[in-house]
Order: C-alpha cells, then structure tokens, then sequence
C-alpha cells in the first residue's frame, strides 16, 4: 500500500504543473523564512532580556567576563552532542550546496542554526544572527523540494527563494533579499527565476511587517541631503571602506585558520576562544551582541553613548574628547574580526552581516570626524550609513546588495547616490586585491566554487571521477623489453604507465619510444623498462580542480597526464579528447533551462 505522502505527491503531479507547483512553494518557503527570521529575532530578545534584567541587572561592567563564555559554551554542546554536525559559515554551505549541484541542504539546518546562534548572541557573542537565518530558509527551500521530488536545478531555485526571504524577513528589506541571491548565491538571472525569488522576498517582508511593524529596523532621526561638492569625499571613504574590507576578509580568513590548525581540543577551543570574546567586551562593550545599539548611535549623532559601561568613560572629563573616542573606535575596528573569530572558534554560531554593517557604521563615522577635525565639512550620520554599504559591498562582494540593503534598513533613499559611490569604490577597492568574498574563499581554495563565469563553471562541475581513465596497461620498472612486447600486444593504447611494487607512479613508456626496437627479438633481453621509460611531461593529484589541470595541460602542451594520489601512487590517466567531451555533456545539461 502507498502511503499518505505518495498518494499526495502523486496528487500533485497529476493536477499541479512544475511550474505553478515551483510559484507556490516560493510562497511558502518566504513565509517560513519569514517565520523562522521572527523566532530567532525572538529568541535573541528573550535571552539578552533575562541576561541583563534578570541575571545582571544594573551591575553590567563585570558580567561582560561572564555571558559571552556561558553562550558559546551552551552553543558547542547544543551543537556536539545534539546537532552532532557543523553549523558554522552557513552561507558557505549554501555556496558548497549550490557549486556541488546536489543542492541538498540537512533538515536539521532548518532549526539547528536558529538555537545555536540565539544562545550565542543572546548572551553576547559578537556575531550576526543573519547568516545562520539564511542557512535555515535556504534549508527550507531545499527540504520542500526535495519531499516533492524536485529536480537539483529547481532545488537549488528553492534554496535561493529561501535565501531571498531570510534577508526580506529579517532586515524588511524585498529587494535587498532579491539582489543579494542573485549576487551572492545564484549564478544566472533569468526570467524562470525571477519570479519565485520575488514572490519569497516580498512574502517575507509582508509577514515581517505585520509581526514587527512596518518601521525600518534603523530610523533615521534626521536626513542631509546630497551635495555634489561632497563626491570627493565619498569616494574617499569608498577607498577606506575597500581598503578595511580586505582587512576584514584576509584577517577574519587568516585568524579563523590560525585557531583551527593550532588548538584542536574542543574544550581548550572554549576556553581560549571565551576568555578572549570576555576580555574584549570588558573593555570594549560595543563588541557585546550584534553591535545594532551602536549602529543606531552612530546614524542618529549620539557617539558619546557608545562609551557607556567603558573602563575609557571616566577619561571622557579629562582628556580630549575627540581623542579618546576616535581611538576608541579606531581600536573597536582593528579587534572586531578577533572577537568574532573568538565567537565562532570558541564553539559559538553565527555570521558576518551583523559585524560588516557594525565596522561600516564605525569607519564612516571615524572617517566623518577626522575630516570635520581637519577643517571640512561632512555629515557624520550619512557617513556612518553609507559606510555600512561599503563594508557589506567590499566584504561580500556585492555593491548591489549594499546600496539597497542599507537604503531599505534605514529608509535613507535620498542617500542613493553616495550609497553608489561608496558601494561600487569599496568593491573596485578589494577587488584589485582579492577576488572572492569571504564566503567564497573557503570553496575557492578547494576549486569548488560556482561564479558566474559559465565556463568558469563547467570546469568546476567536472570531477577527476568524470574524466579518469583507468584501461591502461601498467608495467614494471623490471619488465625486459619481451615481456613489454607481450603487453603492447594486447593493449590498445600507446602510454603505458611505470609503476613499481608500491604502486607508485615511477614514469612513462611511450609506444613510440620502443617501435624501432620491438621488433628485434636479440634485444629482448638486454632492456628494461627502466631504461627506457621517461619522465610525464607533468603529473596531475586526484583532488586538483578540473580549472587547474586545463591550466597544466595548455602550460605542457600534452595530450595525455598520469593522475595519483597523495602519496604518488598511481590512479590512471586523463586526456584533453575526454575533458573536452565531458565538457561539452556538462554544458549542455548545466545551459537548459
């Protein structure tokens, strides 16, 4: 007998075409992206309400050595002994999901992210809560078109409508939600797309306002409007925040390896990653939590503010003011990336959209007093907002996304034109240093990465799998010139791959190396193959990405390359006929629509 869910599925393909079924499941997914941004809103809330008026009270100073090491640790349990799976860079696993063309993302990904990153920033993490809440619609979006049997191409549609409706839902913000999948998960824009994307955009954003209201999540208490004169300054910060981005990217990449390759102990992990995140936010509290209190600060002219709770308060009398709150700051920039590495390595969840706007924030506005004390005349509200688009553009790689995330956050649409300026400066910036974002850098360096490149992409979907040939008669260095004879015989191809007792590759015979001599059977015994085999003009390792082994086969004009493994040992051989044939399959399969 067929279950329930058979009966249903059939259902569906007798009276619901892909298509319409492809329009309403985007409806559903922006809801329950919307849904899931709301409760982890909630959450975040719920736990910062009971650390600071139930646990801490007014007494905060000393607790900020105490909350942020009970966060990660109650985030490392949940996530080793109840997820049992890693759930960190989460829009990293999207990219993975999406380059790999499974497109299947783990149903535990649809909740797991939403607890384990409300306990760390609950109780002061200082992360984001917004790439988790990609990762759980993203999860959604996969789910729901895997149990209505859905083919990869719309599932990976599914996971960038759940994408869309994370960003829609949890910043109130469509077409930020549109742009950024567009960006900085999905490959092509087409009209197939468009549509269901758009749908859980704006169906996450409705649901969003009607549970939280329709206010943008940064007001603005004051506008200044743009002046032309002011350009040369925009493009100035465009360079700055370009130029912090490659610190942000390079830093938070190089410190994430550092700690992963040096302390492997989960416990020792905890602890040094805690200790680290309390000392900072002891000193520094505006690294408590997402950091969105300051931002609101800075936009609305309230910078004394941020000092509250700081053993550097008291110097506010006594030394110049200017002084002390632009070293301040200058300080909070340098040491953001290393509190929220020591978040996320100390076992804490959590992204780097909340950390990118809050550096922005924090660069325009130092960037704002520094010309004001110079003798210029800036707003340091517009730039505080506009260099939260720079950062989020040079970080993500993603200008689009920057200029109408923050135009849709604060509802400063009179800023567009110094939000294109410093957006577009930032990403010109970075790119002339590193060309992925942080997301991307991870699979880049495994060759697994999509871009939008499509022939870039084709060689990314070729595996060593796809194209290894393993027909080929292998010999041994001791092999006398007759035996070989023997084996040429009953081979069909002319390569012949050396290979000692260990298996490992040792060289080459060429047919043509050997055809004046095989022939003259007194010769039989007086060669080996040792004397006769050479050297490849290359060898290729089984893990290389197909974009590099077209690279060594154009730099060594050969047609044929020995694959093997770590430890040389010998896999098979590759050719350019068969790369290319696999190519042209995979192009096809990869431009239908």
């Amino acid at each position: 007998m067929s279950s329930f869910y058979d009966k249903l599925v059939e259902w569906r393909e007798r009276y619901i075409s892909e298509k319409h079924l492809v329009l309403l499941l985007s409806f559903f997914v922006g809801a329950f992206s919307a849904a899931a941004a709301a409760l982890l809103k909630s959450l975040i809330h719920l736990i910062q309400w009971f650390v600071e008026t139930q646990l801490i009270g007014m007494d905060r100073t000393w607790w900020y050595l105490i909350t942020p090491m009970i966060g990660i640790t109650l985030a490392a349990l949940f996530v080793r002994y109840v997820v049992r799976d890693d759930i960190s860079h989460g829009i990293t696993k999207i990219l993975y999901a999406i380059s790999q063309r499974k497109s299947i993302i783990k149903a535990h990904n649809m909740w797991s992210s939403v607890v384990g990153s409300g306990l760390t920033i609950g109780f002061g993490g200082s992360v984001g809560a917004e790439a988790p809440i990609v990762l759980t619609g993203a999860a959604i979006g996969s789910n729901l078109a895997k149990a209505f049997r859905l083919d990869q191409k719309t599932m990976m549609l599914m996971i960038g409508c759940g994408a869309a409706g994370a960003i829609g839902g949890i910043f109130k913000a469509p077409i930020a939600g549109l742009v950024f999948t567009l960006e900085v998960l999905m490959m092509d824009l087409t009209m197939t797309s468009v549509a269901p994307l758009l749908i859980s955009s704006v169906t996450a954003t409705a649901i969003s306002y009607i549970l939280t209201g329709v206010q943008p999540m940064f007001p603005l208490d004051t506008t200044e409007p743009f002046l032309v004169q002011r350009i040369p300054w925009y493009l100035v910060l465009g360079a700055i925040c370009g130029l912090t981005s490659l610190y942000f990217t390079r830093g938070m990449h190089r410190l994430e390896q550092w700690l992963k390759q040096t302390i492997g102990n989960m416990w020792l992990k905890l602890l040094v990653g805690g200790a680290t995140l309390s000392i900072l936010i002891f000193l520094f509290p505006p690294l408590y939590g997402e950091g969105y209190d300051v931002i609101r600060q800075l936009i609305n002219g309230d910078s004394l503010s941020a000092l509250q709770y700081s053993p550097f308060e008291p110097y506010l009398a006594t030394v110049n003011p200017h002084l002390i709150i632009l070293t301040y700051f200058a300080a909070i920039i340098l040491l953001k990336i290393v509190a929220s590495v020591a978040t996320n390595g100390g076992g804490g969840v959590g992204g780097i959209f909340a950390p990118s706007l809050f550096m922005g924030a924090i660069v325009g506005f130092v960037t704002a007093r520094i010309m004001n004390l110079s003798g210029l005349s800036v707003p340091e509200t517009s730039f505080a907002l506009v260099g939260m688009a720079g950062l989020m553009s040079g970080v993500m790689h993603a200008p689009l996304t920057g200029i109408f995330l923050i135009a849709e956050l604060t509802g400063g649409y009179h800023l567009f034109m110094p939000l294109m300026i410093v957006s577009v400066i930032s990403y010109l910036t970075i790119m002339l240093f590193e060309p992925h974002s942080l997301y991307a850098m991870r699979l880049a360096q495994k060759g697994e990465l999509l871009t939008h490149n499509k022939d870039r992409n084709v060689l990314t979907l070729l595996k060593m799998d796809n194209v290894l040939e393993t027909d080929l008669k292998t010999v041994s260095p001791e092999m006398k010139l007759g035996e070989l004879v023997k084996v040429i015989a009953e081979s069909k191809r002319n390569i012949f791959p050396v290979i000692d007792h260990d298996g490992r590759l040792r060289g080459i015979l060429l047919l043509d190396e050997v055809r004046n001599i095989m022939f003259q059977p007194r010769l039989y015994n007086r060669f080996t193959v040792s004397q006769l085999m050479t050297s490849p003009a290359a060898i290729l390792r089984f893990d290389m990405p197909m974009e590099k082994v077209m690279e060594t086969f154009e730099d060594t004009g050969a047609w044929n390359l020995p694959v093997v493994d770590d430890h040389r040992r010998y896999m098979g051989f590759v050719s350019k006929s068969k790369i290319f044939n696999s190519y042209r399959h995979v192009l096809v399969h990869f431009s239908e629509e």
